[in-house]
């Protein structure tokens, strides 16, 4: 029986399987975006599919934590357009 990886989501704090959730990224060039994929080089933080539980993470600063970085809104807005477009995919 394979064990099925799990991921904690920075915006409600769940340990859920990582397929329940999207990869969000920083690459070694400091662009901050959605890993689809879940391949792409960098440091990774993992969000629920739900546009609530990213609005937690910006509340918190979860990401910013994870990053050790600030990231500016415009990034946050871009973001949460790609989660959207993930929820109604």
């Amino acid at each position: 029986m394979k064990k099925t990886p799990m991921r904690q989501c920075v915006g409600c704090r769940e340990m859920k399987p990582k397929k329940e959730l999207v990869r969000v990224v920083k690459s070694p060039e400091g662009v901050i975006s959605m890993d689809l994929k879940g391949k792409a080089p960098g440091r990774g933080a993992y969000v629920c599919l739900e546009a609530e539980c990213l609005r937690r993470a910006m509340k918190s600063k979860a990401l910013e934590r994870a990053f050790s970085t600030a990231i500016p809104q415009d990034v946050y807005d871009r973001l949460m357009e790609e989660l959207e477009a993930t929820e109604d995919a």
